[in-house]
Protein backbone atom coordinates (compact mmCIF):
# COMPACT_ATOMS: atom_id res chain seq x y z
CA UNK A 1 0.00 0.00 0.00
CA UNK A 2 2.86 2.37 0.67
CA UNK A 3 6.15 2.67 2.50
CA UNK A 4 7.85 3.48 5.75
CA UNK A 5 11.43 4.69 5.66
CA UNK A 6 12.91 4.83 2.17
CA UNK A 7 10.32 5.21 -0.60
CA UNK A 8 10.52 2.93 -3.62
CA UNK A 9 12.32 4.33 -6.67
CA UNK A 10 10.23 6.62 -8.87
CA UNK A 11 10.95 8.10 -12.25
CA UNK A 12 9.50 11.51 -11.58
CA UNK A 13 10.08 12.93 -15.09
CA UNK A 14 7.87 10.17 -16.47
CA UNK A 15 4.87 11.10 -14.35
CA UNK A 16 5.24 14.77 -13.52
CA UNK A 17 3.42 17.39 -15.54
CA UNK A 18 4.27 21.08 -15.57
CA UNK A 19 0.60 22.05 -15.92
CA UNK A 20 -1.41 22.40 -12.73
CA UNK A 21 -5.11 21.67 -12.47
CA UNK A 22 -7.16 24.80 -11.91
CA UNK A 23 -9.64 25.13 -9.04
CA UNK A 24 -12.38 24.39 -11.54
CA UNK A 25 -10.51 21.29 -12.75
CA UNK A 26 -10.12 20.02 -9.20
CA UNK A 27 -13.79 20.56 -8.38
CA UNK A 28 -14.82 18.68 -11.51
CA UNK A 29 -12.27 15.95 -10.85
CA UNK A 30 -13.66 15.06 -7.44
CA UNK A 31 -17.26 15.60 -8.52
CA UNK A 32 -16.81 12.95 -11.21
CA UNK A 33 -15.09 10.50 -8.85
CA UNK A 34 -17.79 11.04 -6.23
CA UNK A 35 -20.56 10.40 -8.75
CA UNK A 36 -19.01 7.06 -9.66
CA UNK A 37 -18.29 6.03 -6.06
CA UNK A 38 -20.12 8.15 -3.47
CA UNK A 39 -18.79 6.30 -0.40
CA UNK A 40 -15.36 4.81 -1.15
CA UNK A 41 -13.84 2.42 1.37
CA UNK A 42 -10.49 0.80 2.03
CA UNK A 43 -9.97 -2.62 0.46
CA UNK A 44 -8.23 -3.83 3.61
CA UNK A 45 -10.46 -6.04 5.75
CA UNK A 46 -10.83 -5.01 9.41
CA UNK A 47 -13.38 -5.03 12.22
CA UNK A 48 -12.23 -2.24 14.54
CA UNK A 49 -9.53 0.45 14.81
CA UNK A 50 -6.98 -2.05 16.12
CA UNK A 51 -7.37 -4.55 13.30
CA UNK A 52 -7.28 -1.65 10.84
CA UNK A 53 -4.02 -0.42 12.38
CA UNK A 54 -2.45 -3.87 12.15
CA UNK A 55 -3.65 -4.35 8.56
CA UNK A 56 -2.17 -1.03 7.47
CA UNK A 57 1.15 -1.81 9.20
CA UNK A 58 1.24 -5.14 7.38
CA UNK A 59 0.37 -3.53 4.04
CA UNK A 60 3.75 -1.80 3.65
CA UNK A 61 5.35 -3.27 0.53
CA UNK A 62 2.47 -5.74 0.23
CA UNK A 63 -0.87 -5.85 -1.57
CA UNK A 64 -4.20 -5.44 0.18
CA UNK A 65 -5.25 -8.83 -1.21
CA UNK A 66 -2.18 -10.47 0.31
CA UNK A 67 -2.73 -8.78 3.66
CA UNK A 68 -6.38 -9.82 3.75
CA UNK A 69 -5.42 -13.45 3.16
CA UNK A 70 -2.83 -13.31 5.95
CA UNK A 71 -5.09 -11.64 8.49
CA UNK A 72 -8.25 -13.67 7.87
CA UNK A 73 -7.49 -16.24 10.56
CA UNK A 74 -5.24 -13.96 12.61
CA UNK A 75 -8.04 -11.47 13.31
CA UNK A 76 -10.42 -14.27 14.21
CA UNK A 77 -8.28 -15.14 17.22
CA UNK A 78 -6.71 -11.77 17.98
CA UNK A 79 -8.84 -8.70 17.34
CA UNK A 80 -7.66 -6.69 20.35
CA UNK A 81 -4.20 -5.59 21.49
CA UNK A 82 -4.37 -7.88 24.54
CA UNK A 83 -5.24 -10.93 22.47
CA UNK A 84 -2.57 -10.11 19.90
CA UNK A 85 0.08 -9.64 22.57
CA UNK A 86 -0.90 -12.95 24.14
CA UNK A 87 -0.20 -14.80 20.88
CA UNK A 88 3.49 -13.99 20.99
CA UNK A 89 5.85 -13.15 18.14
CA UNK A 90 6.22 -16.69 16.78
CA UNK A 91 2.49 -17.23 16.34
CA UNK A 92 1.99 -13.81 14.77
CA UNK A 93 4.85 -14.51 12.39
CA UNK A 94 3.34 -17.85 11.40
CA UNK A 95 0.07 -16.15 10.43
CA UNK A 96 1.70 -13.41 8.33
CA UNK A 97 4.59 -15.33 6.77
CA UNK A 98 3.08 -15.06 3.29
CA UNK A 99 3.63 -11.30 3.10
CA UNK A 100 6.84 -9.34 2.67
CA UNK A 101 9.02 -8.38 5.62
CA UNK A 102 7.01 -10.70 7.88
CA UNK A 103 9.76 -11.07 10.49
CA UNK A 104 10.02 -7.34 11.15
CA UNK A 105 6.26 -6.89 10.91
CA UNK A 106 5.63 -9.64 13.47
CA UNK A 107 7.96 -7.88 15.92
CA UNK A 108 6.24 -4.55 15.29
CA UNK A 109 2.71 -5.93 15.65
CA UNK A 110 3.60 -7.59 18.94
CA UNK A 111 5.33 -4.51 20.33
CA UNK A 112 2.64 -2.04 19.28
CA UNK A 113 0.01 -4.33 20.82
CA UNK A 114 1.93 -4.38 24.10
CA UNK A 115 2.28 -0.59 24.05
CA UNK A 116 -1.44 -0.12 23.36
CA UNK A 117 -2.24 -2.29 26.38
CA UNK A 118 0.34 -0.69 28.69
CA UNK A 119 0.00 2.96 27.68
CA UNK A 120 -3.40 3.43 26.01
CA UNK A 121 -5.78 1.15 27.87
CA UNK A 122 -5.96 -1.23 24.94
CA UNK A 123 -7.34 1.47 22.65
CA UNK A 124 -5.91 2.88 19.43
CA UNK A 125 -5.04 6.55 20.04
CA UNK A 126 -6.81 9.19 18.00
CA UNK A 127 -3.87 11.59 17.64
CA UNK A 128 -1.01 11.51 15.17
CA UNK A 129 1.85 11.86 17.65
CA UNK A 130 0.77 8.84 19.68
CA UNK A 131 0.16 6.77 16.58
CA UNK A 132 3.53 7.59 15.05
CA UNK A 133 5.23 6.61 18.31
CA UNK A 134 4.10 3.01 17.76
CA UNK A 135 6.54 0.53 16.14
CA UNK A 136 6.03 0.20 12.40
CA UNK A 137 3.74 3.24 12.21
CA UNK A 138 4.80 6.15 10.04
CA UNK A 139 2.95 9.18 8.76
CA UNK A 140 1.13 7.31 6.00
CA UNK A 141 -0.15 4.62 8.35
CA UNK A 142 -1.23 7.22 10.90
CA UNK A 143 -3.09 9.14 8.20
CA UNK A 144 -4.97 6.02 7.12
CA UNK A 145 -6.02 5.17 10.67
CA UNK A 146 -7.05 8.73 11.46
CA UNK A 147 -9.09 8.90 8.26
CA UNK A 148 -10.71 5.47 8.15
CA UNK A 149 -11.16 4.69 11.84
CA UNK A 150 -11.81 8.17 13.20
CA UNK A 151 -13.19 10.15 10.25
CA UNK A 152 -10.48 12.80 10.13
CA UNK A 153 -9.84 14.48 6.74
CA UNK A 154 -6.28 13.27 6.33
CA UNK A 155 -4.75 12.13 3.03
CA UNK A 156 -2.28 9.27 3.15
CA UNK A 157 0.07 9.33 0.18
CA UNK A 158 0.98 5.88 -1.07
CA UNK A 159 2.56 4.94 -4.40
CA UNK A 160 -0.75 5.31 -6.28
CA UNK A 161 -1.62 8.72 -4.85
CA UNK A 162 1.95 9.91 -5.39
CA UNK A 163 1.61 9.00 -9.07
CA UNK A 164 -1.87 10.46 -9.53
CA UNK A 165 -0.97 13.70 -7.78
CA UNK A 166 2.02 14.20 -10.05
CA UNK A 167 0.68 12.85 -13.32
CA UNK A 168 -2.63 14.70 -13.37
CA UNK A 169 -1.34 18.06 -12.19
CA UNK A 170 -3.56 17.81 -9.11
CA UNK A 171 -0.75 18.02 -6.55
CA UNK A 172 2.76 17.62 -7.95
CA UNK A 173 5.63 17.00 -5.56
CA UNK A 174 8.99 15.25 -5.44
CA UNK A 175 8.31 13.46 -2.14
CA UNK A 176 5.24 11.86 -0.55
CA UNK A 177 5.09 14.61 2.06
CA UNK A 178 5.25 17.30 -0.62
CA UNK A 179 2.34 15.67 -2.45
CA UNK A 180 0.39 15.34 0.81
CA UNK A 181 0.93 19.00 1.67
CA UNK A 182 -0.14 20.03 -1.83
CA UNK A 183 -3.26 17.89 -1.63
CA UNK A 184 -4.24 19.35 1.73
CA UNK A 185 -3.97 22.84 0.23
CA UNK A 186 -5.60 22.15 -3.12
CA UNK A 187 -8.38 19.65 -2.40
CA UNK A 188 -11.57 21.49 -1.38
CA UNK A 189 -12.67 20.79 2.19
CA UNK A 190 -15.89 19.11 1.11
CA UNK A 191 -13.96 16.42 -0.78
CA UNK A 192 -11.12 15.92 1.68
CA UNK A 193 -12.61 13.17 3.86
CA UNK A 194 -12.86 10.68 0.98
CA UNK A 195 -10.04 12.05 -1.19
CA UNK A 196 -7.59 9.38 -0.04
CA UNK A 197 -9.78 6.52 -1.20
CA UNK A 198 -10.91 8.15 -4.42
CA UNK A 199 -7.30 8.80 -5.39
CA UNK A 200 -5.91 5.42 -4.39
CA UNK A 201 -8.66 3.53 -6.22
CA UNK A 202 -8.28 5.76 -9.26
CA UNK A 203 -4.54 5.08 -9.29
CA UNK A 204 -4.97 1.37 -8.70
CA UNK A 205 -7.55 0.68 -11.40
CA UNK A 206 -7.49 3.55 -13.92
CA UNK A 207 -4.43 5.78 -13.66
CA UNK A 208 -2.09 2.78 -13.64
CA UNK A 209 1.67 3.08 -13.48
CA UNK A 210 2.70 1.50 -16.77
CA UNK A 211 -0.29 2.24 -18.97
CA UNK A 212 -3.04 4.47 -17.65
CA UNK A 213 -6.56 3.79 -18.91
CA UNK A 214 -6.97 7.28 -20.33
CA UNK A 215 -9.62 6.42 -22.97
CA UNK A 216 -12.04 5.24 -20.29
CA UNK A 217 -10.94 7.60 -17.53
CA UNK A 218 -13.85 9.59 -16.04
CA UNK A 219 -11.62 12.57 -15.24
CA UNK A 220 -9.55 12.74 -18.42
CA UNK A 221 -10.94 16.20 -19.18
CA UNK A 222 -9.54 17.61 -15.95
CA UNK A 223 -6.24 15.72 -16.09
CA UNK A 224 -3.23 17.68 -17.36
CA UNK A 225 -1.06 14.67 -18.26
CA UNK A 226 0.25 15.40 -21.78
CA UNK A 227 1.00 11.80 -22.84
CA UNK A 228 -2.45 10.28 -22.53
CA UNK A 229 -2.88 6.76 -23.90
CA UNK A 230 -5.25 6.04 -26.77
CA UNK A 231 -7.66 3.26 -27.51
CA UNK A 232 -6.04 0.29 -29.21
CA UNK A 233 -6.80 0.04 -32.91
Amino acid sequence: MGWRGHPPPYTLPAIMTSALMTKSDIEGFFQRLAERLPAPETELEYSNPFTLLVAVVLSAQATDVGVNKATKTLFQIADTPARMAALGEETIREHIKTIGLFNTKAKNVLKLSEILVAQHGGEVPRDREALEALPGVGRKTANVVLNVAFGKPTIAVDTHIFRVGNRTGLAPGKTPRAVEDALMKRVPARWRLHAHHWLILHGRYTCKARKPECPTCPVADQCRYPAKTELAA
